[in-house]
């Protein structure tokens, strides 16, 4: 192939990208958010008529799920990773609302591995101040209106409630018992309040302090950034978690055993809440 014909090929590709970006643009659409690589391709093998467009080095798939138009992007781990393609995905989508897929550690303790919790609100739990005084500054601030942001980012009432319906029609995994594996431990879903840190937490005594500081239900390390970007962008989002450990000194054990199942529930509600729109 020569030089000529390869620039043409180029040339035209770059135009393609940007052209299906910009289509996707004018349309309503809905953004899928997944941390980990296997949360989000189980939400991806659900979309009729796949499209990629890389943004910026970072992939974001363009489909349907039902009748709604979807863009699906993997965040990565941690916060900063999570508001960047959180970012990038409402410069150059312009999503109308934001749905985030994933595992979690409970923090809860009438909840287990497998158990489900809707975030009706996030919080950074490791954002604050240190002072002698010991009274932390929990709020982060908006960047553009110089205002203190809640400590709590509540989630869309809509998403949340409509999410809350959608879920008694989900034939969900059930959880392996301790005896025999056999899964007849049926899923509890609850809404209730996820925190977010850039730490993995595996710790009886961090658990405990989540708990009492914040009324945590599940900790995890993207939801809140995700919350964030959102709220100040004034876009429409939900958490969705499924819990994959305790956030106990087993968390590691737990998380090997139980992340299979606690992925595709999650995956399962967020795909029924699309069609569900």
């Amino acid at each position: 192939m020569n030089k000529r014909r390869l620039f043409l090929v180029f040339t035209f590709s770059l135009f393609y990208s940007f052209a299906f970006a910009q289509r996707y643009k004018t349309k309503p659409i809905t953004g899928l958010l997944g941390a980990f690589g296997a949360e989000v391709a189980l939400v991806k093998e659900s979309l009729r008529k796949p499209k990629t467009v890389i943004v910026d080095g970072v992939s974001f798939t363009c489909g349907r799920i039902g009748n709604q138009r979807v863009v699906v992007a993997e965040t990565g781990i941690g916060k900063v990773n999570a508001a960047m393609t959180t970012t990038l995905m409402l410069d150059h989508f312009r999503p109308s609302r934001v749905l985030f897929t994933g595992i979690a550690g409970g923090t809860n303790p009438d909840l287990q591995p497998g158990d489900i919790v809707i975030a009706g609100r996030t919080a950074h739990h490791d954002y604050g101040s240190i002072t002698s005084k010991n009274t932390p500054t929990r709020q982060t601030r908006n960047a553009i209106t110089k205002e203190f942001n809640p400590v709590y980012f509540p989630a869309d009432s809509s998403l949340m409630h409509l999410a809350e319906k959608v879920v008694r029609t989900v034939s969900l995994e059930g959880i392996p018992l301790a005896s025999g594996g056999v899964s007849d431990r049926p899923v509890k879903v609850v809404t209730g309040t996820v925190v977010t840190g850039d730490v993995f937490v595996a710790s009886v005594d961090k658990v405990k302090s989540l708990r009492t500081d914040f009324g945590a239900d599940a900790t995890e390390m993207e939801g809140a950034a995700v919350a964030q970007v959102c709220y100040q962008i004034q876009v429409p989002h939900l958490i969705i978690r499924s819990l994959s450990d305790r956030a106990d000194a087993e968390a590691h054990i737990a998380y090997d055993k139980f992340y299979p199942t606690a992925a595709r529930n999650s995956a399962k509600l967020v795909i029924a809440l699309v069609k569900a729109l």
